[in-house]
């Protein structure tokens, strides 16, 4: 059997290789996810009017019966639901898909969970003047 000094005079034993599939896994608190989240929602819409109120989004992290290929630990899924304004005019779908497709992808990236889920809910819609047009009432 072999020992390792630390220099001190006493002795250790080297550390145990542990498998993939015993180890821990790292949590990561819904409140995080939806602070990202709605930090990605707000990349997605920068260009909105100041009257706007900033995104926010809820999650509920579920466990996937997928495993990871590499650990053997089960990958977690993000179910997220973005509350959003939007000025008006625009292509509400458009800008919907937008946000759905960055949320997905930075959650993804940044928290390592798969996101099936990106639920848009559009709580307002802000009118915006158009060029050239006067300024009047709308009907």
């Amino acid at each position: 059997m072999s020992t390792v000094s630390d220099g001190v005079g006493e002795l250790r034993r080297p550390t145990a290789t542990v498998a993939p599939g015993e180890r821990g896994a790292t949590r990561i608190a819904d409140r995080v996810v939806s602070k990202i989240a709605a930090q990605a929602a707000r990349e997605t819409l920068s260009d909105q009017s100041e009257d706007t109120s900033p995104p926010h989004a809820t999650v509920v992290i579920r466990p996937h019966s997928r495993l990871r290929s590499s650990g053997g630990t089960p990958i977690a899924a993000a179910h997220v639901r973005i509350h959003i304004d939007l000025d008006y005019p625009c292509d509400i779908g458009a800008r919907c898909a937008d946000v759905r497709r960055h949320v997905a992808s930075r959650v993804g990236a940044l928290v390592g969970m798969e996101v099936p889920e990106v639920a848009v809910h559009v709580e307002r819609l802000h009118l915006t003047p158009a060029h050239g047009v006067a300024q009047g009432r709308t009907r």
